[in-house]
């Protein structure tokens, strides 16, 4: 269920109603916005009578949650939520972020071009992967911590927040130091002990929609990240299997808005993982901010057709500065900024 307070509630009616929602056998969850405090109660409310909240002082209304996902719920943030990094970057809100970079750390000098590149192109994350999730065991595998210290680095001398892929829980402590957000992979969107883990860790993640997932149950998934106490979840539309083979996945544009009316989560769109084509990535980037993308995860490489993974779908840099400056227009014209 959710309680709205009043704009004038005090700290004292706030928490007498968090007690009274305790007493009767949920899990309170706050949020604060700038005008009002949001109280999502979480566990056996069907049967709770709700006018006894809802005559509570300070309370303005109480409502039950129909969806079967109660924290991601935009109910729970009307506002929407802004997930903010110390770099002063930010993914939701008005401007639309860039994260960029290779699909896998190959070297010192692969890196910190790519990080350069990302900075200049006015982005603020830099992605890459450490430990790589293959479908071939013969396959490269990353290279895993001192991957993460080149992009560290890296992204350290450009001003970038780190984003990087967590593949299993006993990889969650190690990487700590190294990132400031990690991402769940499509593999992993229902690794329910992975998500739960994750919950327990004050840094966003970025979970990624699955390969076969619904929309319900990428919110889902999100809700056990969620249900531990991280809110700082951002959601990744990156393309479904579906019977096309035009292309290496189906690029589901329609789910942003989707998702947009759904949830307060901050939505991303991976336009290399969605089509798996170089030509492709930029109209359909382009599609991704119109629809209201809140950000875009982007494969970039300085030699991009001798890279170690993906290849066929990452950009040259140069490809990718010319996409930014592209997409700054689209981002006006749907009257936000990139």
């Amino acid at each position: 269920m959710i309680v709205a307070m009043q704009e004038n509630a005090t700290e004292e009616q706030i928490d007498a109603v968090i007690d009274a929602m305790e007493d009767a056998g949920v899990d309170v969850h706050r949020t604060t916005g700038e005008f009002q405090t949001i109280l999502a109660g979480v566990g056996p409310t069907a049967g709770l009578d709700l006018t006894k909240f809802e005559v509570l002082p300070g309370v303005l209304h109480v409502h039950r949650i129909s969806a079967p996902y109660k924290l991601a719920g935009r109910a729970f943030r009307p506002q929407g939520t802004v997930v903010e990094f110390a770099n002063g970057s930010a993914i939701g809100g008005e401007k639309v972020a860039l994260i960029a970079g290779p699909c896998a750390v190959e070297s010192r000098e692969q890196i910190f071009a790519t990080a350069a590149c990302v900075k200049r192109a006015g982005g603020g994350f830099l992605r890459g992967g450490a430990f790589k999730p293959r479908t071939s065991p013969y396959s490269f595998q990353g290279l895993g911590i001192p991957g993460l210290e080149l992009m560290r680095e890296a992204a350290g001398a450009n001003g970038l927040a780190v984003v990087s892929e967590v593949m299993e829980i006993a990889q969650i402590e190690p990487m700590l130091p190294y990132v400031d957000c990690f991402q769940v992979g499509a593999r992993n969107m229902q690794n329910f002990n992975l998500l739960r883990e994750l919950g327990q860790v004050r840094k966003p993640v970025l979970l990624k929609r699955g390969i076969a997932a619904t929309v319900e149950e990428l919110l889902l998934s999100s809700e056990y990240i969620l249900s531990g106490g991280n809110y700082d979840v951002i959601l990744c539309e990156r393309g479904i299997r579906t019977y096309e083979t035009a292309t290496r996945n189906t690029m589901d544009i329609s789910a942003i808005p989707v998702l947009k009316k759904l949830t307060h989560l901050p939505v991303v769109a991976d336009p290399s993982h969605g089509t798996g084509r170089r030509d492709m990535v930029a109209p359909m980037a382009k599609a991704a901010v119109a629809a209201g993308a809140d950000a875009l995860i982007i494969e970039i490489h300085p030699n991009a057709d001798k890279a170690a993974s993906d290849a066929a779908q990452t950009l040259y840099l140069d490809q990718f500065e010319k996409l930014a400056a592209e997409l700054r227009a689209i981002a006006a014209a749907v009257g936000r900024t990139l």
